[in-house]
């Protein structure tokens, strides 16, 4: 896979909620760094991050708005959206619409996702979850 299309593959893992692809995905030792300023390792790391997101926001969605791509770096400007209906942070569920952007910057290797690092605007989240 190009880096284009593992980028393309990493957003609709997140959109569909199907997790086992970061097995195809995500390099073994991955260095990610999500959106809540949370830092996880590894692929398990991942996947329990993406499952602390998907049960705040079990509809959240992940819209590419700008996406540069530099062999093998790419960066993406993205639109996450979703319902607040999971406790996320010191918010219990709040049933709100929520919309905020990010800025995440990725690197391959070998075919695979070897690092992310996602800047959220997390003053506008927590505005919203307030």
């Amino acid at each position: 896979m190009t880096t284009k299309e593992l980028i393309r593959a990493y957003y609709e893992m997140w959109n569909s909620k199907d997790f086992s692809a970061a097995d195809r995905l995500l390099d073994p030792d991955i260095r990610f760094r999500g959106s809540l300023d949370i830092t996880a390792n590894g692929i398990q790391g991942f996947k329990e991050y993406a499952e602390l997101l998907t049960v705040a926001f079990p509809n959240l969605y992940h819209a590419i708005e700008i996406m540069v791509v530099e062999e093998p770096l790419a960066a993406a400007y993205v639109t996450y959206t979703g319902t607040h209906e999971g406790p996320l942070f010191d918010y219990p569920p709040s049933g709100r619409r929520i919309c905020y952007s990010g800025a995440s910057f990725f690197t391959c290797k070998h075919g695979k996702i070897s690092s992310i690092n996602v800047l959220g605007d997390l003053n506008a989240l927590h505005k919203q979850l307030a």
